[in-house]
């Protein structure tokens, strides 16, 4: 805040120095322009014409050049020049910005989201990890099971047609009872995820 006032401060001295230049600059200047007006009247009418509005208008709101009124700045009077408008706007940003993230931080938890969790919830985590290796051992049960039933029924198959004629080609499991054998995991895989669903819930 101290170098914001310093700038301040010489931003006034500047500027009064500046207004007292010009005021002496006016001042002399009606005298000069009496002085040179002696023998260069008759040559120059159309710069005495200038002069006498330039002597008698500041400027101030009326342009010499165009002779009409300023319309307005040419330039931004602040063009260039970091203001205090444009400071406060960035730290009323940055306060804003700080402002959210402290809300977030401090932001209290939800207790209608958590879901307590089951008093055996430690017992289902350590099981699964157990229960990984006796579903690998089922699977792998079932898939023997279902290949020594498919290699019954080819052999089945293979006596019941040596005694009539063959073409030669390999008589496997039948369709429906391949059927019925995938439906029956199927079941007992859906069996087995109702009562995981049920004890989760429970």
């Amino acid at each position: 805040m101290a170098s914001t006032h310093a700038n301040l401060d010489a931003a006034s001295v500047d500027r009064k120095t500046r207004l007292a230049r010009l005021a002496a600059l006016k001042r002399k200047q009606p005298e000069s322009d009496a002085k040179e007006s002696g023998p260069k009247e008759e040559e120059h009418s159309e710069d005495k014409s200038v002069s006498i509005t330039s002597r008698y208008l500041s400027g101030r709101n009326y342009d010499p050049e165009t002779r009409g009124p300023k319309l307005g700045f040419e330039n931004a009077p602040t063009e260039g020049q970091v203001t205090l408008e444009e400071q406060a706007a960035k730290i009323a940003i940055s306060t804003a910005e700080a402002a959210k993230e402290d809300e977030e931080v401090d932001k209290p938890i939800d207790l209608f989201k958590l879901q307590p969790k089951k008093p055996n919830w430690d017992l289902k985590r350590d099981l699964d990890a157990k229960l990984k290796i006796l579903n690998v051992r089922t699977e792998n049960a079932i898939a023997r099971l279902v290949r020594e039933r498919i290699q019954n029924a080819q052999r089945n198959a293979k006596q019941k047609t040596k005694a009539g004629d063959m073409d030669g080609e390999e008589i496997g499991i039948e369709g429906e009872a391949l059927l019925e054998g995938m439906h029956a995991r199927e079941r007992e895989e859906e069996k087995e995820r109702r009562e995981r669903a049920e004890e989760d819930l429970s």
